[in-house]
C-alpha cells in the first residue's frame, strides 16, 4: 500500500466513518424467496427454490443531509464541479448539515438460499451470505469546520461525542422456518451463525475541540480505534507509530475469507396475522446479534489532550497546499498523540437492529396495497422508514410492487420491483428509489444525465429457481393470493 493511501486511510479512520444499511422494503410484498431475509414468518408461493452465487445480489446507501446533486453539478461552460470547489457555494451545501448527519451504506451477496415446503404447512429456509454493514455518524460542527475554517469557533469548545464509525465485512449463515401458528397466523424463526472477516469499530467516549486565538485547535479526546484485519502499524525512533500498512498477501490468501475465530450470533423473529381473508398484518425484529472480534487486532487510542495546527480541507481546493501536505500536518500532530497498544484488546460489534411492522388488504385476487413501517436501532440513534405500496402477485408467475418511502429527510422516494418466471427460473429486480427529477450537465459536448434528488439508494436483483406453486394455501402472508 503507498504511503499517499495509508495517510488518507488513517485520516479517514480517525476524523470520518464508515456507515450501514438495510434490505429493500419493496421486496416485502412481493412473491420472491428473499423477503424471508425481512421477516422469516413470510413465504413465497414456490414449494422449493434453490439459489447459487446470483441468487440475490443488494447495494444500499441511505443519508440525511446531501443529496447526489449537492456533490456533483455543472460549472462554468462545461466542466464538472464538487461542492469543494471555489465556484460553489458552501454555504448552501452547509445548510442542509444537522447536529448529527448520518451516512449508512451496505452490500451483501447471498452466496447460497435454499427453501423447501415439509409436512403441516412448514417452510425451511438456508442462506449463506457475504455482509458488509457499517455506521457514520458527524456531528454538523466537525463538516463546518473542516469545509469552512475555524473562524466562528475561536474561542469556542465543539463536542465531538456524537462521531461514530463502524464497518464490518462478516459471513451470515442462516437456517430457520415458517410454520402455522393456529387457523390464521404464522410463526417464523431464523438463527444466524456469524464470521468475521475484517472490521473496525471506533469507540468514542469523550471528543471534544477548542479553538484558540492562534487557530490551533486543542483535542480533549479519549477514543479507540480497533481494528480487526491484516493491518500492522510501523514504529519511528522516538517508539511514537509511523506508518501503517495492509499485508495484501493476507488479503490475497483464501485462510483470511475463511476465518472462524471472529465469531457471532444473530437471530430473526416474526409473525404475520391474517385478521380477515382480506387484510393480514405482520411484525418482525431482524439483524439481532453480535460479532466478537479476536483475530488480527490492532488497538489505536487517541488519550488526553493533544494539539493541531489550524486545518482547512479549502486549503486544498484553493491550491494553498496539497492533499498530501494537510495530511502530514494532521499525522505528525497524531503521532505524538495515539497509542498502539500491544493488549491486543478483542472487541464487539452490535448488529444494528430492526423492527418492522405491517398491514396489507388485498383489493382483488391479485391486487392488494401494503404499509410497512421499519425502525433501525443505530447506535448513534433511531432511523425510520415508511413505505407505502401497491403490489401485483399473480401466482408464482409474475410479480411487481410499486412503492413510496418516507425516510431520512427525504420524501420523494418512489421504488419499484418485479419478478416473473421463464420455465424454472425466477429473475427479479428491485429500486428503493428511482429518481424522478433529472439534471443534463454537459461535458465535452456530451449530455449526462444526473439525478436532482438522490440521497436513498436501494437496489437488488438476482435469479432463482423456483420450483411448485402452494398458491392455493397462501393465506397465511402478507399480499396473498385469496381464494
Amino acid at each position: 500500500m503507498s504511503s499517499k493511501a495509508v495517510r488518507i486511510l488513517v485520516v479517514m479512520l480517525l476524523f470520518t466513518t464508515f456507515a450501514r444499511s438495510q434490505n429493500s422494503n419493496v421486496m416485502y410484498y412481493m412473491n420472491i424467496p428473499q423477503n424471508h431475509l425481512l421477516n422469516p414468518a413470510l413465504r413465497p408461493s414456490n414449494t422449493f427454490y434453490l439459489g447459487l452465487g446470483i441468487t440475490g445480489i443488494g447495494i444500499g446507501i441511505n443519508n440525511n443531509y446531501f443529496n447526489f446533486s449537492d456533490v456533483i453539478m455543472q460549472g462554468r461552460s462545461d466542466s464538472l464541479i464538487t461542492f469543494l470547489h471555489p465556484d460553489y457555494d458552501v454555504d448552501k451545501f452547509l445548510g442542509k448539515v444537522k447536529a448529527g448527519n448520518f451516512l449508512t451504506p451496505q452490500a451483501d451477496v447471498q452466496l447460497f438460499g435454499l427453501g423447501f415446503n415439509t409436512g403441516k404447512d412448514t417452510y425451511i429456509f438456508l442462506d449463506l451470505i457475504e455482509r458488509v454493514k457499517g455506521n457514520i455518524t458527524l456531528p454538523g460542527d466537525l463538516i463546518r469546520i473542516m469545509l469552512k475554517g475555524n473562524e466562528e469557533f475561536v474561542g469556542k469548545t465543539m463536542d465531538l461525542g456524537a462521531l461514530d464509525a463502524s464497518l464490518m465485512y462478516f459471513r451470515e449463515a442462516g437456517i430457520g422456518f415458517s410454520a402455522p401458528a393456529g387457523k390464521r397466523a404464522r410463526f417464523g424463526i431464523r438463527a444466524k451463525a456469524l464470521f468475521g472477516i475484517a472490521g473496525i469499530s471506533l469507540d468514542n467516549k469523550f471528543l471534544s475541540i477548542t479553538v484558540n486565538d492562534d487557530y490551533t485547535h486543542i483535542f480533549n479526546a479519549d477514543l479507540t480505534a480497533n481494528i480487526s484485519g491484516p493491518v500492522t502499524v510501523y514504529f519511528g525512533a522516538d517508539n511514537k507509530p509511523d506508518s501503517l500498512s495492509v499485508d495484501e498477501d493476507k488479503l490475497k490468501s483464501k485462510d483470511f475469507y475463511l476465518n472462524t475465530r471472529n465469531a457471532g450470533l444473530g437471530l430473526d423473529i416474526g409473525a404475520v396475522v391474517n385478521i380477515t381473508d382480506r387484510l393480514s398484518v405482520s411484525a418482525a425484529v431482524t439483524d439481532l446479534g453480535f460479532l466478537r472480534w479476536n483475530d488480527m487486532i490492532t488497538n489505536i487510542k487517541a488519550e488526553s489532550q493533544f494539539t493541531f495546527s489550524g486545518f482547512n480541507i479549502t486549503d486544498v481546493v484553493n491550491g494553498t497546499k496539497t492533499f498530501d501536505e494537510l495530511a502530514d500536518e494532521m499525522l505528525d500532530s497524531l503521532k505524538n498523540s495515539v497509542i498502539v497498544t500491544d493488549e491486543k484488546s478483542s472487541f464487539s460489534n452490535w448488529l444494528a437492529p430492526s423492527v418492522s411492522v405491517g398491514a396489507s388488504y388485498n383489493i382483488t385476487k391479485s391486487l392488494g396495497v401494503g404499509v410497512l413501517s421499519r425502525t433501525f436501532f443505530e447506535k448513534s440513534g433511531l432511523r425510520e422508514m415508511v413505505t407505502l405500496s401497491a403490489n401485483l402477485n399473480v401466482g408464482s408467475a409474475f410479480s411487481t410492487s410499486i412503492s413510496y418511502t418516507a425516510t431520512g429527510y427525504s420524501y420523494d422516494n418512489f421504488g419499484a420491483g418485479m419478478a416473473f418466471k421463464a420455465g424454472f427460473l425466477q429473475f427479479y429486480v428491485l429500486a428503493d428509489r428511482i429518481p424522478v427529477i433529472w439534471n443534463k450537465i454537459i461535458k465535452d459536448d456530451v449530455k449526462i444525465p444526473l439525478p436532482e434528488n438522490w440521497n436513498v439508494i436501494g437496489l437488488r436483483f438476482g435469479v432463482n429457481m423456483a420450483i411448485g406453486n402452494n398458491v392455493k394455501k397462501k393465506s397465511d402472508r402478507p399480499m396473498l393470493k385469496v381464494e
